[in-house]
């Protein structure tokens, strides 16, 4: 695999901060809306959501500081893959956030190309990028390897290569799955229920709920499918690839941390969904 140097950021300053006194004043301010949330907690895997930091940053953010610390790699898996796509990776020696850069595991990523078939990543793509500075900041000596998963069950398998690999190479590490959950209304074209609170109550209640319930209960199987076919989520793979990793660890279900909508932040004709669950 060839290994190029840098990776810039691409994603323009509205999904995220430019400048790091930005990042590390915004990040306080979470710290302070929840100060000591999960600080009893050692998370193996996390599901966050994507989109920009005004609308879910905090909730990826909390979600993230729940998990162990000091571990020697942090996986980030994001998506935006249709089923059947091929997996891609992040093959840079480093990748840049406003916090300094992140020290890819080249030999982790070397090590799981033996077992996963990889196309490299040469798109725009928010599901990883949005989440590099917060893994800098709550993982600082940590190195990262960053792909994207496919809406499909190979995800399930790819969380298992996942393990092995740590396995093979001694390495503590902990899975993070980025997706936002449903996206609705004529924005997306998907108003299956109308307009208006009627379909704001149908998203959350019953289509995220189900996909939510299906995340805690560890079914990779049926988030694909309510994924793809109910389309509760824009990114199921990476969810699915974070918790059959969770598995094979020996975590046997997870748990909601938080669930808002885009709603309670910019009330609009359109929504998402966004979670926040750790294993």
């Amino acid at each position: 695999m060839e290994l190029y140097k840098s990776r810039k950021r691409v994603l323009p300053v509205g999904w995220y901060p430019e400048r790091e006194d930005q990042v590390i004043d915004i990040i306080r301010e979470w710290e302070k809306i929840y100060p000591g949330s999960g600080s009893d907690v050692e998370g193996t895997a996390a599901i966050v959501p994507h989109a920009g930091w005004f609308f879910s940053g905090d909730i990826a953010f909390r979600t993230m500081a729940v998990l162990k610390k000091n571990v020697d790699t942090v996986v980030i898996v994001g998506g935006h893959l249709p089923a059947g796509a091929e997996p891609l990776c992040y093959n840079y020696m480093q990748l840049e956030t406003p916090l300094g850069s992140l020290r890819v595991d080249t030999a982790f990523l070397e090590e799981l190309s033996l077992l996963q078939s990889f196309q490299p990543e040469t798109g725009v793509d928010n599901t990883v990028e949005i989440q590099l500075p917060l893994i800098k900041y709550l993982f600082p000596e940590s190195n990262v390897v960053a792909i994207r998963a496919g809406a499909d069950n190979r995800a399930i398998d790819l969380g298992k290569d996942i393990y092995q690999t740590a396995q093979k190479l001694n390495r503590s590490i902990v899975v993070i799955g980025s997706t936002d959950l449903t996206h609705y209304g004529d924005t997306y074209h998907f108003t299956p229920h109308g307009h208006g609170e009627a379909a704001l109550s149908w998203m959350k209640n019953s289509n995220d709920k189900k996909i939510i319930e299906e995340m805690v209960a560890m079914n990779g199987e049926k988030v694909i499918l309510l994924g793809n076919t109910a389309r509760a989520a824009c990114s199921p793979g990476a969810a699915v690839c974070a918790f059959s990793f969770a598995g094979e660890t020996g975590r046997e279900r997870g748990y909601p941390l938080f669930y808002k909508t885009s709603y309670d932040v910019y009330p609009g004709d359109s929504f998402v969904g966004y979670v926040g669950i750790y294993y």
